[in-house]
């Protein structure tokens, strides 16, 4: 997947309402045609007692993923149920690639893997259901 992806529309407008990521330190680097890539960097204040990453925001950087990728075939997709391994450790200093897929879409609902990875190295592999939000009554 490259890293040189446009943003669809209907993901743009999701992160431009989006007011966590800068605080996560999540940035998208692509989203277009059911695939994403969105990225961390590990610092130091992300580091949990063992001295590595906290888990919450290796999660966090695969569940940008799949919201970006979920919403580039529809807006208002919203995670719904979300599972992830850890594989590996990440090591503050590291930049997180987390590239996500939709490898399932019909009708409300939608499931996407995702892979992150330092490097080389895969440090969780998640997988999301997503549904469409329906519309407010009124």
């Amino acid at each position: 997947m490259s890293t040189t992806m446009t943003i669809d529309d209907p993901a743009r407008s999701m992160l431009a309402a989006d007011r966590s990521l800068e605080r996560l330190g999540v940035t998208v680097e692509g989203a277009s045609a059911g695939c994403s890539v969105a990225v961390l960097e590990v610092e130091p204040q992300m580091a949990n007692g063992h001295g590595i990453a906290h888990g919450g925001f290796v999660f966090s950087v695969a569940d940008t993923a799949f919201a970006m990728a979920a919403n580039t075939l529809g807006p208002s997709i919203a995670t719904a149920d979300a599972s992830i391994t850890y594989l590996s450790p990440a090591h503050v200093g590291e930049r997180l690639v987390a590239e996500a897929e939709v490898t399932f879409n019909e009708s409300r609902r939608v499931i996407v893997d995702v892979i992150v990875r330092a490097g080389d190295r895969t440090v969780a592999i998640y997988r999301g259901t997503g549904r469409a939000l329906r519309a407010p009554a009124g």
